[in-house]
């Protein structure tokens, strides 16, 4: 299955705010469909399509396919510890999220451009796979490129951050960050229930 490459205000009229799909809100408030639901009205949901809502929040939010997504998933169930906050925290160290929490670009997708087009480097060489896996201790940095740094430059202006989560320490002067710890729970931006997510994919 492909890469969403569809209406984004769509997505989250459907599920909510995905601060990494888009930060733009839509001026409908009623939910995408033939004659859709007033805003606050309850939603008839079974179990199962409860669980499929958290889970498509998640793979929207991040902009994986449903294969990447499982393999997360699996990847999570075989460490020890809670799965459901492992699953997050794979997730937050791949290199295009990292990008995108430290306000490199204004969504994951355009982190991942960042990422495919060679201007970010991890431990000074050019990574050009957004799916990397980040370790403790490595060093996020921009490609020694005029081009690269403006561009990085004016997007942590524009996009304006209010924080750096505690997990990551970032230097503005020389515009590197360095990947202290897992991230917590708290520093997740995006609201869902990931218990529910490993639920969904319990009888695979």
């Amino acid at each position: 299955m492909s890469r969403y490459r569809g209406p984004k205000l769509k997505i989250t009229r459907r599920l909510g705010s995905l601060p990494g799909l888009t930060t733009k809100k839509s001026n409908k408030i009623n939910r995408p469909g033939k004659e859709g639901s007033p805003a606050g009205a309850a939603k008839k949901l079974t179990e199962y399509g409860v669980r499929l809502e958290e889970k498509q929040k998640l793979k929207f939010n991040y902009g994986l396919t449903e294969n990447q997504l499982y393999r997360y998933v699996k990847e999570a169930r075989r460490r020890k510890g809670v799965t459901g906050l492992i699953l997050l925290q794979l997730l937050e160290m791949r290199l295009d999220t990292l990008c995108f929490t430290l306000g490199f670009a204004k969504s994951i997708t355009q982190a991942r451009q960042l990422v495919n087009h060679g201007h970010i480097v991890v431990n000074n060489k050019v990574v050009s796979i957004p799916s990397f896996q980040c370790r403790l201790n490595d060093i996020i940095g921009i490609k020694d490129k005029t081009t690269s740094k403006n561009l990085i430059e004016n997007n942590i202006k524009n996009n304006q951050v209010p924080t750096i989560p505690n997990h990551l320490k970032f230097d503005n002067s020389k515009l590197e960050a360095t990947v202290l710890d897992y991230c917590d729970r708290n520093d997740v931006g995006l609201q869902l229930d990931e218990l529910l997510v490993i639920e969904y994919y319990s009888r695979r």
